[in-house]
């Protein structure tokens, strides 16, 4: 049977296996393209917390196939907050309060130190439960923040540079209605939760280790302009547009692209078999590193 010791215990070897995957470059774990990806589902999780049940693909579109400058709506602004969380730095209160909003800013610093205090004494997935029961005590429908602030103390007691969106992934509405409610077994439920997401972001890890490292071994047969720097996106980015994230200028470069060529660059990549098509429509297409 299940009890809070068997789980901190699963946890502690879980979470030195994730550690080791996210902290060592010989693991060969892209991070960013890991937090980005935990970003999508983790959307995709909060979605259904907050009763809105978005489907991964609308909440990826929402957010990818907007045109700069107009509203993305609630879906790609649901993804645009977890992949900004996956970029704030763990110590920068001034980005959190950014993301938790100005009610709840007063109680960030004491929410978070109670849950490190609780993580030295009862293990990570305890001060994690801790934030969550704090946050939703004060507003019961604060979900992403509750798991946001989660998210931080896990890093916090890792000491990860990065934060990984992996709070929201296995919990529901009834599980955090009873944790705050202080419902008998509730935390128990919760802990097996956060457990489940971090065997699963482990499972999640290595697969695009794998993926990554097949990626960069055909990077020398790529003959496009620029193929290493595109490359570079797909190892960090989640879905790539070859229409705005390759062309006229590959991301975060001054590299030119054409947009045919950027076409041509990832249809090329799925058929040597390490990226593939998200979307299934023949425009507007989106493409990602191979599962």
């Amino acid at each position: 049977m299940e009890t809070l010791e068997t789980v901190a215990f699963r946890s502690g070897a879980a979470l030195t296996v994730l550690d080791h995957l996210v902290s060592d470059p010989a693991q060969s774990v892209p991070v960013k393209l890991l937090a980005n990806r935990l970003a999508l589902t983790g959307a995709t999780a909060t979605s259904k917390l907050e009763g809105r049940l978005a489907r991964e693909a609308d909440i990826r579109d929402g957010f990818h196939l907007t045109p700069p400058g107009e509203a993305r709506g609630p879906d790609g602004d649901l993804l645009a907050y977890w992949r900004d969380a996956a970029q704030v730095r763990v110590g920068g209160t001034g980005e959190i309060v950014d993301l938790i909003g100005p009610d709840l800013a007063e109680d960030l610093g004491g929410w978070l130190d109670a849950g490190q205090a609780r993580s030295r004494t009862h293990g990570p997935l305890a001060g994690c439960v801790a934030v969550l029961r704090a946050v939703l005590d004060a507003d019961d429908r604060a979900e992403r923040v509750a798991c946001l602030l989660s998210d931080i103390t896990l890093a916090l007691a890792l000491k990860w540079d990065t934060i990984l969106p992996v709070s929201a992934l296995r919990l529901n509405k009834t599980a955090l209605r009873d944790l705050a409610a202080n419902e008998h077994g509730a935390e128990l439920r919760v802990q097996a939760s956060l457990l489940t997401s971090i065997e699963n972001t482990i499972l999640k890890a290595r697969e695009l280790s794998s993926r990554s490292q097949a990626l960069e071994a055909i990077a020398p047969k790529l003959r496009a302009k620029g193929s290493a720097l595109a490359v570079d996106l797909f190892l960090s980015e989640d879905a790539v547009t070859p229409s705005t994230m390759l062309s006229p200028l590959i991301q975060g470069t001054s590299i030119p692209m054409t947009d045919r060529a950027a076409r041509r660059f990832c249809d090329r990549l799925v058929e040597l078999g390490v990226a593939r098509e998200l979307t299934g429509r023949p425009s507007f297409r989106l493409y990602g590193i191979a599962p």
